[in-house]
């Protein structure tokens, strides 16, 4: 397992230059840019697995006779804030290995001046496929080598987080009705926001449609990965970029990311493809939470410019909350069935994130 450690330092502290390159509005490191490079080690990690510690070159894809893509990503969970600006250390390694998959584990750290690590920003989990290079159809995957009591244990995570992401899928709202009690509070909500007579909060409530926010753009070669299809992290970076305004708007606030809890890759994106993000808000905390979340949804199309149609390629779930921690008045009601699954998937992924951050604060095993 060690021989897939990978780290990248970025000297933030000690180059203008570079902060300069990742430095926000606010003042602050542009959060979306370094998710893109998470992306990036996570893939190269994968590879490094594959081809050895030794090898640092990838070559042609045919000649190896396969390919690595990124089939979802579990969790990203800021820890810490960003401020005040340090050097910053990005690194990861490959901790469960399946048949044709991996699981690889990163972590963002803010480095002292002596170059150790004085906190722990980030930590991450992506889920990497291996394909092969001719049929496109699984291609088996090196399996890990075990050598101490902490590679064990980190191995039984990664197998644990394989495992929830299957239970959830067999939970999802796409398959399976909601339960009685989260029926019990859609139908509560309702009673409290969701009528369209003189009854409700109309100065606090915002109907989920019209918390739609879109954005469209060609995709250049720039942004190509080595398999000549638009890079993962950059998507993820939009994607990010465009969530983090539509909660701005809907707080009337500056906010802090909390999570990105959750990506699915469906398809490869093309060069030369025209992308349409949407963004919309799917829901925010109860009164009484800290900090009240805000979970935002972001969906990735591509665009058939002959014919109109459009595919979904990927999907994003992000959570922000105001600065200040204060609660969000506003709350975003469903108007259809559609959206009142979004509702409830998006109250899910809310009460997930208090768990983990529950945890965390307790100090145990995010």
């Amino acid at each position: 397992m060690h021989d897939t450690y990978s780290e990248i330092t970025l000297p933030f502290a000690s180059s203008p230059h570079l902060l300069e390159q990742y430095t926000n509005a606010s003042g602050g490191l542009r959060t979306g840019m370094l998710m893109e490079h998470l992306d990036s080690l996570a893939g190269s990690i994968s590879y490094k697995h594959m081809l050895g510690p030794g090898v640092e070159t990838l070559g042609r894809i045919q000649e190896r006779g396969f390919y690595i893509v990124t089939a979802s990503v579990e969790r990203l969970d800021m820890l810490a804030p960003l401020h005040p600006v340090r050097d910053i250390r990005l690194s990861g390694q490959v901790i469960y290995t399946g048949k044709s998959s991996m699981e690889v584990a990163v972590k963002m750290e803010a480095l002292d001046a002596t170059g150790q690590a004085a906190q722990t920003l980030l930590l991450g989990r992506f889920s990497m496929v291996c394909r092969d290079a001719q049929t496109h159809r699984a291609h088996p995957v090196n399996q890990l080598i075990i050598s101490t009591p902490e590679e064990q244990a980190l191995y039984s995570m990664g197998e644990s987080s394989k495992n929830r992401r299957r239970s959830l899928a067999l939970r999802s709202l796409s398959r399976v009705p909601p339960s009685s009690a989260e029926a019990a509070d859609l139908h509560s909500f309702y009673l409290q926001y969701g009528r369209e007579d003189d009854l409700a909060p109309k100065e606090e409530r915002v109907w989920m449609g019209d918390t739609h926010l879109e954005k469209t753009m060609l995709m250049f070669p720039q942004e190509r990965n080595v398999h000549q299809k638009v890079f993962g992290g950059y998507l993820m970076r939009l994607a990010y970029e465009l969530g983090f305004a539509n909660a701005s708007l809907l707080t009337r606030s500056h906010v802090q990311f909390l999570s990105l809890d959750g990506i699915s890759f469906a398809k490869p994106v093309p060069i030369g493809s025209i992308l349409r993000l949407t963004s919309q808000i799917l829901h925010t905390s109860p009164p009484g939470e800290y900090p009240a979340g805000v979970h935002v949804g972001v969906q990735a199309n591509v665009v058939d410019v002959r014919t109109g149609h459009e595919e979904t390629t990927n999907d994003f779930r992000f959570t922000w909350c105001r600065d200040d921690g204060a609660a969000i008045a506003r709350k975003v009601a469903p108007k259809t069935y559609q959206e009142a699954m979004l509702w409830l998937e998006g109250k899910r992924a809310l009460e997930m994130g208090s768990q983990i951050r529950g945890r965390r604060n307790r100090g145990e095993e995010l």
